[in-house]
C-alpha cells in the first residue's frame, strides 16, 4: 500500500534547540492518525515539517511517495490552531475557502468557473454553503473550523493536517467535526490530527502517535495507550487514573509550554 506520509530521521531545530529529534513515521493512505504528547513535545512542529515550513536540520519527508516540492505540497491541506488566525480580518467564508485554490491558480489569476465550483462543493461538504458570504469573525468556533476544513478540500488535498481542531469548541461541534473527518476518510483522505484528548483518539482513530520530541510509539490506540508508553511520553506531566473499569489519562500543565 502506498504511504501517504513518510518521515525519516527527522530533526527540526528552533533557536538552536531541537523541537524534534530523529522522528520516524510511515502512514498508509486513508488512515486517521491522532498525534498526542505533552505541550512543547513537537506536535505542531511535526505538521509544519510535513507542510515544508519547519526548519529541518536533518532527515526527509515524503508525501504520497514524493519529496516535498510545489506539487506535493498542494496535496497537503492544513487547518491551523484557531489562535493562529486573525478572525477580525474582513473576509467571508467563501473568500477563505477560495484561498485554497491559490496554489493551483496563482495569486494574480481570477478564479475560473472550476475554481468556484470546487469552492462551493467544499462548502457544501462541510455544511457551510448557506453561510458562505458571512464574515469569518461572525461564526462559532466549530463553524470556523469547518470553513478551514473546506479550504483544504477546495485545494483538492489528499492529506489533511489539523492542529488542535476541537480546542475551545463545544462538545456538539466536536462530534460534528469528527463525523466530518470520518466521512472524508471514507472518501480516501488521509487525516492527521494533533490533540490533547486521548479518550477521543482511543475511540475514533485508527492509529495513535505518542510524541515527545521523538516518536515514542505509533500504532493502534489499544496497543500504544498503555501506562508504560504513556508515562514515557508524558513523564511527570501525566496522571494515570482508574475510574471504575476505565483507565483515564490526565495531562498536567507543563512549565513553559509552547512548541506544540
Amino acid at each position: 500500500m502506498q504511504k501517504a506520509i513518510e518521515v525519516r530521521d527527522l530533526t527540526v531545530v528552533y533557536g538552536g534547540r531541537p523541537a524534534l529529534e530523529g522522528a520516524e513515521l510511515e502512514l498508509p493512505r486513508g488512515a486517521m492518525l491522532g498525534v498526542v504528547g505533552p505541550n512543547g513535545g513537537g506536535k505542531s512542529t511535526l505538521l509544519k515539517a510535513v507542510l515544508g515550513i519547519a526548519p529541518v536540520a536533518r532527515g526527509e519527508v515524503r508525501v504520497l511517495g514524493r519529496r516535498l516540492d510545489r506539487r506535493s505540497r498542494r496535496l497537503v491541506g492544513y487547518v491551523p490552531q484557531r489562535e493562529d488566525v486573525d478572525w477580525d480580518f474582513p473576509v467571508s467564508a467563501f473568500d477563505v475557502v477560495m484561498m485554497g485554490r491559490v496554489p493551483s491558480m496563482g495569486l494574480l489569476r481570477r478564479p475560473s468557473a472550476r475554481d468556484r465550483e470546487l469552492v462551493w462543493g467544499a462548502l457544501e461538504a462541510v455544511g457551510m454553503a448557506p453561510l458562505a458570504h458571512k464574515r469569518i469573525g461572525e461564526f462559532s468556533g466549530g463553524q470556523q473550523q469547518r470553513i478551514f476544513l473546506a479550504r483544504a478540500l477546495a485545494q483538492e488535498a489528499e492529506v489533511l493536517l489539523l492542529d488542535e481542531p476541537v480546542s475551545g469548541v463545544d462538545a456538539p461541534s466536536q462530534h460534528e467535526i469528527f463525523d466530518l473527518l470520518h466521512g472524508l476518510q471514507g472518501r480516501g483522505k488521509t487525516i492527521v490530527v494533533t490533540t490533547h484528548d486521548l479518550s477521543c483518539v482511543a475511540e475514533r482513530f485508527d492509529l495513535a502517535l505518542l510524541l515527545n520530541r521523538r516518536v515514542v510509539a505509533c500504532g493502534p490506540p489499544s496497543e500504544v495507550f498503555v501506562p508504560e508508553l504513556l508515562n514515557e511520553t508524558y513523564q511527570s506531566h501525566l496522571m494515570i487514573l482508574r475510574v471504575g473499569d476505565r483507565t483515564v489519562a490526565v495531562e498536567t500543565e507543563r512549565p513553559g509550554g509552547g512548541g506544540g
